[in-house]
């Protein structure tokens, strides 16, 4: 009998610990993602907790971008249940960035570093209204690496690298042949890419508002290097009266106004070279005369040791960004949803396109990321929405890599995957 007892007590305790060992698997596959996500290192979330973000040179800087393998047929990203994913446009070189107009044609920028942009907007239209495109053609051609488009009072604006400029332009056009007016000189170039110019229209449709990010990482060229840099302005419609609405944002791609309170917000890529976790890309509200750090300090008055204690009074008055998204998740796309189709937990939230790390020992970003907002402000964590484009963490390849999003009037969500070469559509069941 008292063999039979320690007997099913050592049946029992061997139960327990093939328990304890699933759940602890079950917690390292969670830990792991909450690792490329960030959730314990303090970089990813609402309200978070900046004294617990890492030290600078934590760890060492990395380099690992990823490797674009392509889609094979028939794979595509991944969304939650409830949707649909599909290939709206596909066979487009470097599609970076889209503009829907007032009748729904689609524009989109295929963009990329100056050697290989094909500088070109190619207009996609669904003409039979059935969801898919049944009309593709080049809609401007011979730009200098486009990326913002707006359409505004019998003119198509484009921001190029290097100026703002407008196009003689009437709704339903297919093809734009006329020579470009410029409104606005640009600083061209940049560091790492940020050679992207954003341009969106202000509530009141009396200015414009454009986007440029910094020529370095963290001013190591002399700041001198970073006029007009590294802020959103506005100017009029005819790009007169230029004015700096914020600074110090590194480099603020995305930007929208928030559906409720017409409050300006944007997706800003921070800086490398510090150590895996930091700095955290953040998606804030955008105050105007606000300065947001950049290159002094970070997430605050943190400041960037390679700075060595230049401009104090620019830390002392550097502000809090609103959401924190991951380190060097390469955060650049940001829209809005303002339509009914998808859950109401949707509603006026906010959808951002990582495009993905290379200054990590691991991949992060890769993703469409969803903001849930209340009242205009956000009432709860980043949560994934558009997954799967990554296929081999270990080997750093991925399928594609996500950029701007847009939101069609019938509710769908378009994402343009610039090294996918194609649109995808996603859609409410």
């Amino acid at each position: 009998m008292k063999h039979l007892f320690f007997t099913i007590l050592i049946i029992i305790a061997t139960i327990s610990c093939t328990s304890t060992k699933e759940q602890s698997s079950a917690d390292n596959e969670n830990l792991d993602s909450a690792n490329v996500h960030q959730d314990s290192l303090a970089g990813y979330g609402v309200n978070i907790d900046t004294a617990k973000l890492p030290k600078p040179y934590a760890t060492k800087s990395a380099d690992n971008e990823g490797k674009a393998i392509g889609w094979e047929e028939g794979n595509t990203p991944k969304a939650p249940a409830g949707f649909t994913v599909t290939k709206f446009a596909g066979d487009l070189e470097h599609p970076r960035w889209i503009y829907i107009g007032p009748n729904d044609d689609i524009f989109i920028v295929e963009s990329d570093d100056a050697k290989k942009s094909a500088n070109r907007i190619t207009l996609v239209k669904d003409t039979d209204n059935d969801g898919n495109p049944d009309y593709k053609e080049a809609f401007i051609e011979n730009l200098n690496q486009p990326f913002g488009m707006l359409i505004l009072n019998g003119y198509f604006y484009v921001a190029n690298v290097d100026a703002i400029v407008r196009f003689p332009y009437e709704v339903g056009q297919e093809k734009i042949t006329a020579e470009p007016e410029k409104i606005l000189e640009l600083p061209a170039g940049g560091y790492n890419h940020h050679w992207t110019r954003n341009i969106i229209l202000g509530p009141d449709s009396s200015k414009i508002y454009i986007s440029i990010g910094s020529s370095s990482n963290v001013g190591e060229h002399g700041m001198e290097k970073e006029e007009r840099r590294a802020n959103v302005l506005i100017i009029n419609p005819d790009g007169s009266n230029e004015e700096v609405y914020a600074s110090g944002l590194r480099n603020p791609v995305g930007i929208a106004f928030e559906p409720t309170t017409k409050t300006l917000w944007a997706a800003v890529n921070e800086r490398d070279e510090l150590g895996d976790n930091l700095v955290p890309d953040y998606v804030t509200s955008v105050k105007q005369g606000g300065f947001y750090g950049w290159p002094y300090a970070y997430f605050g008055k943190n400041k960037d040791p390679r700075m060595a204690d230049k401009a104090p009074e620019m830390v002392e008055k550097s502000l809090i960004p609103d959401v924190a998204v991951g380190a060097h998740t390469a955060s650049l796309g940001l829209a809005f949803y303002d339509q009914a189709s998808f859950p109401a937990k949707y509603k006026n939230g906010a959808f951002v396109g990582q495009h993905g790390s290379w200054n990590r020992s691991t991949l992060n970003g890769y993703r469409v990321i969803f903001i849930p907002f209340s009242n205009g402000k956000p009432s709860g964590p980043p949560e994934d929405f558009l997954t799967g484009f990554i296929s081999d963490q270990d080997k750093y390849e991925v399928y594609g890599r996500p950029v701007g999003i847009a939101v069609t009037s019938n509710g769908s969500l378009l994402v343009a995957d610039d090294d996918g070469g194609t649109v995808w559509k996603v859609s409410a069941n």
